[in-house]
């Protein structure tokens, strides 16, 4: 499977100026899910040769993204001959700390990851593209529960009322 370079341009939107401290950003469009940060100082243009790049990391393609909590990037990544991956790395760094994955067999017409996972105290919550939902702790890096929406509560046509 061809690798993608991810560059986390989340975390590139709250480091443009030194002496900035990141704010978290624990779910899709952040804390307030209105796609808004409250932090001030943040550039209003590009430099020109674009923000500086501050790390990147190898994982597979996918259409989700990057939550922020506490000093930590947590992504679901997707391998097809692993699974799903829920990865999480350190923000100033980009060194991998931990990751937890299972087998999630499927097919579907794009490889990939499509969800951004959520964090609340220190659970991480995330769904893969077969519906494969975990509550992992973010502690122990072990699932508190698990379930899979589709084979659990239907097909996804019921659950919305199509």
């Amino acid at each position: 499977m061809k690798r993608l370079n991810l560059l986390f341009t989340a975390i590139t939107l709250f480091v443009f100026l030194p002496n900035v401290c990141a704010q978290d950003w624990p779910q899709l469009l952040g804390p307030d899910r209105n796609g808004i940060s409250s932090q001030k100082g943040i550039l209003r243009t590009w430099p020109a040769g674009g923000p500086e790049l501050l790390w990147t990391s190898d994982v597979g393609p996918g259409f989700g993204g990057p939550v922020i909590k506490a000093g930590k990037v947590y992504l679901l990544d997707r391998d097809d001959k692993t699974g799903d991956i829920l990865r999480c790395f350190d923000f100033n760094t980009g060194k991998e700390l931990w990751s937890y994955s299972y087998e999630a067999p499927g097919s579907v017409s794009y490889p990939g990851s499509r969800s951004v996972p959520t964090i609340d105290g220190n659970r991480i919550y995330s769904c893969g593209p077969y519906g494969d939902l975990y509550c992992i702790d973010v502690n122990t890096h072990k699932p508190i529960w698990n379930k899979n929406i589709i084979k659990d509560f239907g097909e996804a046509k019921y659950l919305f009322g199509r």
